[in-house]
């Protein structure tokens, strides 16, 4: 860590930057219009590096995660005022390139990573070629940031999950590290759409994290009473559009019928939409509560 920020605009000085440090790379890939839950995975990576190494926090809008018709044109971009929170957070290297620096031959071929059969679930049935650009592009980075630790959220649990196998897989070499979700006070998972929301779909926004919370609550009595506490809550609430909300196993497999799990949701409020997960420990007993499947 040497106290001043460097901006690397291109390959060869994110390579120059690199060379100036001794120690662990800690890296948190984003998109920008970074908020405090960005923040938070900076500091993650400051403690994993510790302050000998260089922490390095990528900013880049990529279009190949993108599908027609979704927002990578109104995607927020506020780069002066990410470049600020990085050098606040402690950050060493913030790396910044263009479309044409990261996908030199062009966006329509060349090598691609397959996520598999688990990035067409979920997100990837909604999104079907969402995955496939993450985790292209997180490839990319991975190759030309060469970190030891790369850190990301858990709001965004499939993509962690991806990512973790396809470090593993291809043997990367890089540990990752899933960072717990940053919330509102009202138990909004903080993300760079929620600015999109009006006052409305904002206050209706928290019904995603209450929810949960009830699920969580609830699961003690099994997964039937859990998704039907969800259901109840989200019922009370119009105006959200509900993609899917299941259970799964931690991995995404298949959900277990006791132990530890994983609910997902994923709703759109007017043209905006919205993620968010819990962790859940399903208990034995069987109940199906008003509103269960």
């Amino acid at each position: 860590m040497n106290g001043t920020l460097v901006r690397a605009d291109s390959r060869a000085d994110l390579s120059s930057a690199l060379a100036t440090f001794g120690g662990r790379v800690g890296f948190v890939p984003t998109m920008g219009a970074l908020h405090e839950g960005h923040v938070a995975l900076i500091h993650r990576a400051r403690e994993e590096v510790g302050p000998d190494g260089a922490v390095v926090v990528s900013i880049f809008v990529n279009p190949t995660q993108f599908a027609p018709g979704e927002d990578l044109d109104r995607y927020p971009r506020t780069l002066d005022a990410d470049l600020e929170a990085c050098a606040a957070a402690g950050a060493d290297v913030v790396f910044t390139p263009s479309v044409e620096e990261m996908y030199p031959t062009g966006l329509g071929g060349g090598v691609t990573v397959d996520p598999g059969p688990l990035g067409a679930v979920l997100e990837g049935a909604v999104r079907p070629t969402h995955f496939r650009g993450v985790l292209t592009v997180v490839a990319k980075l991975f190759g030309l940031v060469r970190p030891d630790v790369a850190v990301f959220g858990q709001k965004d649990y499939q993509q962690l999950a991806l990512i973790t196998r396809m470090a593993a897989e291809l043997c990367q070499g890089v540990e990752v590290i899933g960072a717990p979700t940053v919330r509102e006070p009202d138990g909004l998972a903080l993300s760079s759409r929620n600015r999109y929301l009006d006052p409305e779909q904002r206050s209706n926004a928290t019904v995603l994290s209450r929810a949960l919370f009830a699920a969580q609550d609830d699961a003690v009595r099994g997964s039937a009473a859990a998704l039907g506490a969800a259901r109840a809550v989200l019922r009370g609430v119009a105006g959200v559009d509900l993609d899917y909300l299941e259970i799964t196993a931690p991995d995404l497999g298949p959900a277990p019928a006791t132990g530890e799990a994983r609910l997902l949701i994923a709703a759109r409020l007017g043209a905006t939409r919205l993620i968010d997960n819990v962790a859940l420990e399903l208990g034995s007993t069987s109940s199906t509560p008003e509103g269960g499947n």
